[in-house]
């Protein structure tokens, strides 16, 4: 093959990774971060996401320890774990920015990426989560999210793989499967 081929397929292929990327529904999205940095979530494009919104003041707040554990033993095969404060359900969640950061860091050790509150349901809900809750996800379980600590595991290229509800616990051996199986798919 001619240099100048090689050249242009690899061109190519830059610009159809951009181009996808701007435009995939989790990877064109611009988020702030917790202490209120833009975020471009293209950042994550080859890594294995869990991606969940949380609560400081649930039942189902415990998930943080597993999920850090999660993040601390995945994060260098390639998971992200990213939480999104949520206070749509049952006003869980009414603490500042600063104040969630403490909670979970104090509490938790968390390490993994947090970001602003967002809503995750109805109208306002975040592009991110309109896209995850939808049919387009091709997942069987879609619809709204029902509570905090959902959890949605995302391939390496952007597909939705499975949705895990707030009865699921991170370090289940059914995700933690799932989690395993997305970082050897290569």
């Amino acid at each position: 093959m001619s240099r100048m081929l090689l050249s242009a397929l690899f061109v190519g292929a830059l610009m159809t990774t951009t181009v996808r990327a701007a435009d995939h529904p989790i990877y064109g999205q611009t988020m702030k971060s917790l202490i209120g940095a833009d975020v471009d979530l293209s950042k994550y494009e080859g890594k294995v996401l869990l991606i969940v919104n949380t609560a400081s003041e649930c039942g189902a707040t415990p998930q943080y320890g597993p999920l850090q554990e999660l993040h601390a033993k995945y994060k260098d095969q390639g998971l992200a774990v990213i939480g999104f404060p949520c206070n749509q359900f049952g006003m869980q969640e009414p603490g500042t920015a600063n104040e969630i950061s403490e909670f979970c860091t104090e509490n938790y050790g968390v390490q993994f990426d947090m970001f602003a509150k967002i809503d995750v349901n109805d109208e306002n809900a975040a592009p991110l989560y309109k896209f995850l809750t939808s049919s387009k996800t091709g997942l069987e379980d879609t619809g709204k999210v029902k509570w905090n600590f959902e959890k949605f595991l995302v391939s390496r290229d952007g597909k939705v793989l499975a949705r895990f509800r707030t009865k699921t616990q991170p370090d289940e051996p059914q995700v933690v499967q799932a989690i395993e199986a997305a970082l050897n798919d290569k």
